[in-house]
């Protein structure tokens, strides 16, 4: 039965079938096609978008990516995907929308929704409207690949091979976890620098429009925490995750918003070009 899973549950070791191409290059024992299967990966958050990319890159898969429903429709008309990969909350809509439109052109492509909520209803929710898993942010990259391989091995035959159990990644209290973020991208530092330095860019127009809408909107600021809550897992940015978390689940607290504004600040201290004006001042 298909159901929610998260970074704090993740998968047991299973065997599961490859199709034959998926990992082209990437372990010798697979054998190889010339027309790897295509996905279509739906996100609007730049971070967690390169997330995704970079956790499926490994599989040799194809990857077409969009930011909205409306491009979305426009990518999966045509039936090309083997797998769609939709966030929960669009800016023009829903992952469970998405689904219910495609579905009525008669496509059956299968289908992951992903969220940083931790709803359970929510995640209820999803899988009721179709989706065969519900992906809870921020999550390994072995954890999305092995989801991603079970799926794919339904549309094509293929021999067997064992993905292992993702290793556990606790979040730390400095403003970067850089132990955790290294191990969510596979060690791969480069690409955890590369990710960090997208997210600092944000981050600013992030904290800004979080603070301004906690006044006058608390609904566009609450969905702006839940793409900042994601974007944090993946970088490693544990202490303004911690800080979101409490907002989240404190939101009428004052306390919670100073906390947030500060973890945010502290965060933001560490970019380069920040860290550079302070030596100057000095």
């Amino acid at each position: 039965m298909a159901r929610a899973l998260s970074a704090h549950e993740p998968p047991a070791p299973v065997n599961i079938a490859i199709p034959a191409g998926l990992v082209h290059g990437c372990h010798p024992d697979m054998p190889t096609t010339s027309t790897p299967p295509s996905i279509l990966l739906v996100e609007d958050d730049p971070t967690s978008r390169a997330f995704f990319e970079a956790a499926l890159k490994p599989l040799s898969v194809t990857i077409e990516s969009a930011d909205c429903v409306g491009t979305a429709l426009t990518l999966a008309e045509d039936g090309r995907h083997a797998l769609w990969l939709f966030d929960a909350r669009l800016p023009d809509g829903t992952a469970a929308g998405l689904l219910a439109r495609l579905r009525a052109l008669g496509l059956t492509t299968p289908a992951i929704a992903h969220t940083a909520s931790l709803s359970t209803s929510e995640q209820a929710q999803l899988l009721d409207a179709g989706f065969e898993q519900v992906l809870v942010k921020p999550l390994p990259p072995r954890q999305v690949q092995a989801v991603v391989q079970q799926l794919l091995r339904t549309h094509v035959q293929a021999a067997p091979v064992r993905v292992a159990e993702p290793g556990p990644g606790e979040a730390i209290l400095p403003v970067w976890d850089d132990a955790s973020a290294d191990q969510a991208l596979n060690g791969n530092h480069l690409h955890v620098v590369s990710l960090r330095r997208m997210f600092l860019g944000d981050l600013d127009r992030a904290r800004a429009s979080i603070i301004a809408g906690w006044k006058d909107n608390r609904t566009a600021a609450h969905a702006e925490l839940h793409k900042l809550r994601a974007s944090c897992g993946f970088v490693g940015a544990a202490r303004l995750a911690d800080a979101v978390e409490a907002l989240q689940h404190m939101p009428d607290l004052p306390q919670s918003l100073e906390r947030f504004d500060r973890a945010a600040l502290q965060t933001l201290a560490t970019r380069p070009d920040r860290t550079s004006q302070a030596s100057d001042s000095v």
